[in-house]
């Protein structure tokens, strides 16, 4: 499969695409001869850069599945937690492959396909901080980054239960969890998936404890532009046969329950029960009732 990489231009936050809106995403893949990614380049193990820097992860790998449906080029196009969502409503690219939650609010702007992951807002901190309970958190500097639901919730959590949390962002996850390293905060409120692969990466992983308490479930989607029905059906149908034909369990093995690149990191998670309902069940839903 031949690949080309695109560097992120700012001016593309402003670009308007009326006639994407009203010829949609297979007629611009069939014009252009490509199909652009949207890729993390820090978000294991789902989407970020190999010893290489090239794109991989498990979200990049069903990404690929949905190419191999569509039958075209690829290119990439590194985003960010907080461009991502402008960079797909605005035709930057076509499919974003990385640790997005799906949810009511972010359906009102761009459209998810079936379900690749279910996970939920913890924190990570020091064990001897003992932050374990969201009261725990009261007064303290707290950390996530930006562009990401997880700090819209806890800055919503701070004001609602008047924990007086000094609530600061970061650039992404690895900037994040150096905050909690270095002490300029006392915790890291993310995925507790992405959460697990930053504390494995640690140079002292012990040191580390992530919250038993959970604020919300997550169900991670593969983002596509909103109201292209046609594109849209094509990709759920390609995510559908992964599960259908087992495929799914053979490569959610190969990133969760594997050494990965580029230092052989094992995260050893099973499947949760949630996800494999989803597997047996497909479904798109942002609700996060359908999954607990």
């Amino acid at each position: 499969m031949k690949t080309a990489f695109a560097l992120l231009a700012a001016a593309a936050l402003s670009v308007a695409t009326p006639l994407l809106a009203q010829e949609g995403t297979l007629k611009k893949i069939k014009d252009s001869g490509s199909i652009t990614i949207g890729h993390r380049d820090a978000s294991i193990p789902f989407s970020y850069y190999d010893d290489k820097q090239q794109p991989v992860g498990y979200a990049m790998d069903l990404c690929h599945r949905i190419v191999d449906a569509v039958k075209t080029e690829t290119k990439y196009q590194l985003v960010t937690s907080a461009n991502r969502i402008p960079l797909m409503a605005n035709g930057t690219i076509d499919l974003e492959c990385g640790s997005t939650t799906n949810n009511l609010e972010r359906q009102k702007t761009v459209w998810f396909t079936i379900t690749h992951f279910v996970t939920a807002n913890r924190w990570v901190a020091k064990k001897s901080a003992k932050l374990d309970h969201l009261a725990d958190l009261k007064g303290k500097t707290i950390v996530s980054t930006a562009g990401t639901t997880n700090i819209k919730q806890m800055t919503e959590l701070n004001a609602a239960k008047n924990l007086g949390m000094n609530i600061i962002s970061a650039n992404g996850h690895p900037e994040s969890f150096q905050m909690v390293e270095t002490g300029r905060a006392a915790a890291f409120a993310m995925d507790d998936i992405l959460l697990y692969s930053l504390v494995a990466q640690a140079r002292n992983p012990g040191d580390y404890h992530i919250s038993s308490e959970a604020t919300s479930v997550e169900p991670y989607g593969i983002m596509v532009r909103k109201d292209d029905a046609t594109f849209k059906k094509v990709v759920d149908a390609a995510m559908v046969n992964l599960y259908k034909s087992g495929e799914i369990n053979k490569i959610y093995e190969k990133w969760f329950q594997k050494p990965i690149p580029p230092k052989g990191l094992n995260l050893n998670i099973p499947m949760s029960p949630q996800f494999k309902k989803v597997v047996a069940n497909p479904t798109d839903s942002g609700d996060q009732k359908d999954y607990q």
